[in-house]
């Protein structure tokens, strides 16, 4: 196995022995010592150094840093956090692959970590793009976390390959029962507050199946995921990428990526609920098989995106900015008059936080579908189970 494993060298997470050696120089960051009086304020300043330089082993540096560092955001940047289904990962037989919605970059698989960790799973490895990866430093923190490398940002060719490479570790790992997986149902943030399925991310996972469709997806142990925020992280910057990439090509600034991830952590994020949806079953798989080529994969990403959609929390935030963003008022018994107030106020202070040079306006209504479209999504999904009711009848 080891051998076989060699071949993923270039994307595999660090092992026990990388992580130590990163994570020694790491602790000589010069924010450490702040970040350690933030997260673990009833110990001495250097008590973040003096862990990072003596851990052994990537599960020793999660359990003494990593979860207590996620509790500390969801205690002092959450109001509550939920979850559910965690009976669908406990039914299994082996290890399986997340197939998650994406709001947060770092956030998203962190919180994901830390419910299994409560509930005795062991941790996924978590595939995230290398865009991540410019910082020397955020580098060594997210590859000692069981980062798989997603090459990005090459051409056509190369991209085949790496998808392949991809495609066979997730495999490997999963049908070996080496690893389960954390995935991204697409490539990046949904920054518009929908939700889908990229279908080649669909066609990656299958290059490596080295037998029928059915047998190829179900081997996989397919688990759909979605987490909701009451306050999305870094919605303002979303909405501005939006309304520039209206007229330009947008360009990432150099720091761009680590901005929003810092920007995740230390946003008021409300609300937070996490739903583990029931893994995709064997008869959708065989409904998907009989379709024809590129129609499969449109059946596997329906199934999944119903479930993404279904677990969904919605908040009095997406209720409000639906009717804000339609001018109504049908879920207006989801908040009160004060909530829209509050609601206003926060929106027009984080339009406030950008260039003046952009259309408010435009900026307004890009934010505040942010926040609607999930309740959009949800509405969409109810009409059609109520067509397949009426058609069942």
């Amino acid at each position: 196995m080891n051998e076989e494993m060699n071949e993923f060298d270039s994307i595999s997470p660090y092992t026990d022995e990388e992580a130590v050696k990163a994570l020694n120089i790491v602790a000589d960051h010069p924010a450490v010592p702040s970040i350690s009086k933030m997260i673990f304020p009833d110990k001495q300043d250097s008590f973040l150094r003096d862990t990072l330089k003596s851990v052994k082993s990537i599960d020793e540096f999660q359990t003494l840093i990593m979860y207590r560092a996620v509790e500390w955001v969801l205690d002092n940047t959450a109001h509550n956090f939920s979850y559910d289904g965690i009976e669908n990962l406990k039914s299994l037989d082996g290890k399986f692959l997340l197939l998650s919605n994406h709001r947060d970059i770092i956030l998203d698989p962190a919180i994901t970590q830390l419910v299994l960790h409560r509930n005795g799973i062991a941790q996924t490895q978590i595939a995230v793009g290398d865009n991540l990866l410019k910082d020397k430093y955020v580098e060594y923190l997210i590859r000692s976390n069981r980062m798989i490398k997603v090459i990005r940002g090459i051409n056509a060719r190369t991209l085949y390959l790496s998808s392949q490479l991809l495609s066979k570790y997730i495999r490997t790992c999963i049908t070996g029962n080496k690893s389960s997986i954390w995935l991204a149902q697409r490539e990046g943030r949904a920054k518009d507050g929908v939700d889908t399925t990229e279908q080649g991310l669909l066609k990656m996972l299958d290059m490596s199946g080295m037998r029928d469709f059915v047998t190829n997806f179900m081997e996989l142990n397919i688990v759909p995921l979605s987490i909701s925020y009451e306050y999305e992280p870094c919605d303002i910057l979303k909405a501005r990428e939006i309304l520039i990439s209206r007229t330009e090509k947008y360009v990432k600034g150099d720091n761009e990526d680590l901005v929003s991830i810092i920007t995740g952590i230390r946003q008021q994020k409300g609300n937070i609920h996490l739903n583990i949806g029931k893994p995709l079953t064997e008869e959708e798989i065989e409904a998907a098989s009989i379709c024809n080529k590129n129609d499969r994969y449109q059946a596997i990403r329906h199934a999944v995106d119903l479930r993404v959609i279904d677990g969904y929390k919605l908040w009095k935030t997406n209720y409000l900015a639906y009717d804000l963003v339609y001018k109504c008022y049908k879920y207006n018994k989801y908040y009160t008059p004060q909530d829209v107030e509050e609601f206003t106020a926060y929106l027009e202070h984080q339009l406030d936080t950008v260039e003046p040079s952009l259309n408010r306006n435009d900026l307004r209504d890009i934010f505040l579908r942010i926040y609607a479209n999930p309740v959009r999504s949800k509405e969409e999904l109810n009409m059609e189970k109520a067509a397949e009711r009426s058609y069942q009848l």
